[in-house]
C-alpha cells in the first residue's frame, strides 16, 4: 500500500513494481507517471481501514496529519511502515540502489538524508557503468564450474577490474 500520489510516491511504486509487488495506491491526486503504472489506484483521501490486507505500507503524502494517521493504523495492525518525510517515525528505510545486472550497490543514510543517498548513488552510477552488467554473471559461472579459487580468484577479479577500468 502506498498512500500518496506525488513524485516520492511514484518512486516508491516504481521500486515496488521492480520487486513484483502487488501495489495499491490511495491519494486524492495522482501524478501522470503514477497513473501510467497500471497499479490499483483509489483517487480519494486516505481513510482509516484502507490498510486492511496490506503487508507493507509507504506513506508519502506531504501532510503530517495524514502520515500520522496512516502510521497509527499501520502500527495498530502490526504492518511495517516507511514514512517518507520522517523516517524515524517509521519501521524501516529504503536504501538508494544501483543495479548493474547481478551487481547491486545500496547506499543508505539510515533515513537521515535520502537526497544525499541518491546523490552518492548517482556518483556510483558513473563509476559503475553499464559494462558492469555482466561481471557478476561471469564470476558466478566461473565459480559454478569449479573455476578459480582463493588467490587465483583474486587474480581473476583483479584482471577483470583492470579491463573494465582500461
Amino acid at each position: 500500500m502506498v498512500v500518496g500520489g506525488g513524485a516520492v510516491a511514484t518512486r516508491k511504486v516504481g521500486k515496488l513494481l521492480q520487486a513484483d509487488a502487488e501495489v495499491v495506491v490511495v491519494s486524492p491526486e495522482i501524478s501522470p507517471e503514477l497513473a501510467d503504472t497500471g497499479v490499483e489506484i483509489h483517487v480519494r483521501p486516505y481513510e482509516y481501514g484502507d490498510l486492511e490486507g496490506a503487508n507493507l505500507v509507504f506513506t508519502a503524502t506531504g501532510s503530517r496529519r495524514v502520515n500520522a494517521a496512516v502510521t497509527g493504523e499501520a502500527q495498530e495492525r502490526g504492518i511495517p511502515i516507511n514514512v517518507a518525510d520522517r523516517p524515524s517515525e517509521g519501521d524501516f528505510t529504503v536504501p538508494s540502489t544501483l543495479r548493474r545486472g547481478g551487481l547491486q550497490v545500496a547506499v543508505s543514510t539510515g533515513g537521515a538524508s535520502p537526497t544525499l543517498a541518491r546523490r552518492i548513488r548517482s556518483e556510483l552510477e558513473e563509476a559503475f557503468g553499464p559494462e558492469w552488467a555482466g561481471v557478476v554473471d561471469e564470476f558466478d559461472k566461473a565459480r559454478r564450474r569449479g573455476g578459480a579459487q582463493g588467490e587465483d580468484l583474486e587474480e581473476e577479479v583483479s584482471q577483470c577490474l583492470s579491463r573494465l577500468r582500461g
